[in-house]
Formats: C-alpha cells, sequence, structure tokens
C-alpha cells in the first residue's frame, strides 16, 4: 500500500492547469522547462561585489599611490606574448573621489584591436573602494540586466567588468614594470 497521501480536487485541477499549459506552450513553440528545473532568477551578490570593488581599490593604490597628486602614471606590461604600455591618467580630483581613464596600448596591429582595453574608473577614497563606470565607451552599467536584451548585455555585466578590472590590476602588480631604463652610478 502505497504512503502516498490522497490527492484532492485541488491538486489534480492545478496539475491539470499546468499540464494544459505546457500543451499550449509546445504547440506554440516556445520551449518548456518544468517548474522544479526553472533557472532562478539573478540577483546580485552585494557583499561579494562590494568586496571586489574594495580590493581593487587596494590594487590601485598599490599600482597607483601618487593618484591625488600626480596626473598621470606610465608603465609597461612585460608579457611573453606582447609587450603593452599601460597608462592611468586622472580625470577628475575630488575631496573624497578620483576618477582615473586606464587606457593600453599594444604595438601590434592585431592585438590592438581586441586586447587593448580602455576603461574609466571611480575611486572613492572615503568607502576605499574602486569601480569601473565605462568600459571600451559604454556606460551606465546597471546591477542587474534582463536577459535577452537589446545591448547584449550579460546579466550581471556590472559585476564582471568590476571583476575583470580586478584581474587586470593583478597582472599589472605582477608583470608591470618601468619602461624607462635605470640609472645607477651615472651609467645607464
Amino acid at each position: 500500500m502505497s504512503e502516498k497521501r490522497p490527492e484532492t480536487e485541488a491538486d489534480i485541477i492545478s496539475r491539470s492547469k499546468l499540464l494544459v499549459g505546457e500543451q499550449a506552450l509546445v504547440r506554440e513553440g516556445v520551449s518548456f522547462v518544468p517548474m522544479g528545473r526553472r533557472n532562478k532568477p539573478y540577483s546580485v551578490d552585494l557583499p561579494r561585489h562590494m568586496a571586489q570593488c574594495d580590493a581593487n581599490y587596494h590594487r590601485l593604490i598599490r599600482l597607483f599611490p601618487d593618484m591625488r597628486k600626480e596626473a598621470e602614471l606610465a608603465f609597461a606590461l612585460l608579457l611573453s606574448s606582447c609587450d603593452a604600455n599601460v597608462v592611468f591618467k586622472v580625470l577628475e580630483k575630488g575631496p573624497y573621489t578620483t576618477l582615473i581613464k586606464i587606457q593600453v596600448s599594444v604595438d601590434d596591429k592585431w592585438l590592438a584591436l581586441a586586447a587593448a582595453p580602455l576603461m574609466t574608473v571611480r575611486i572613492y577614497h572615503d568607502a576605499q573602494s574602486a569601480e569601473v563606470v565605462s568600459y571600451q565607451n559604454q556606460n551606465r552599467f546597471y546591477s542587474k540586466y534582463d536577459y535577452p536584451n537589446t545591448g547584449m548585455r550579460q546579466r550581471d555585466e556590472k559585476v564582471q567588468i568590476n571583476r575583470f578590472l580586478g584581474e587586470f590590476l593583478t597582472l599589472c602588480q605582477e608583470h608591470g614594470g618601468s619602461s624607462d631604463p635605470l640609472e645607477i652610478g651615472g651609467w645607464k
């Protein structure tokens, strides 16, 4: 004998409505995902995102500690596949924020088209946080997007761009170097 509880009329009616709706969707050519297998809607993991922005601030401060005094910092990024020049340029200075543009230039024409990121980062000194405000001349990133959308942005576009900034800054810390020759005792 089965231990399953007997179905009520409400259970039967709701299941039949679900099946009828499923069949109607299939007839219209819409793929149907049963109730138990639906993807959860995307929601922003705010503590993780803020931790990423805070870590980006500390990476930027290690790379460009004098951003409140200096207007620009340039260095070479020495990679095995190519050499690139990275420029951090201060666009705005405020009492609590700084806006910098990060530009990468590569000598190889083919790499320059695909691998040269251009981004603007707002640095909040009072909150010790840094966030990308524009990337490749696109700006106004929302915390989440419906998918699909007209801009073809991912649901978590803002999170991905800030994560990319963190990875890029880590790469700069590990492989960055001065492009100027060192002078030691009058010798170059």
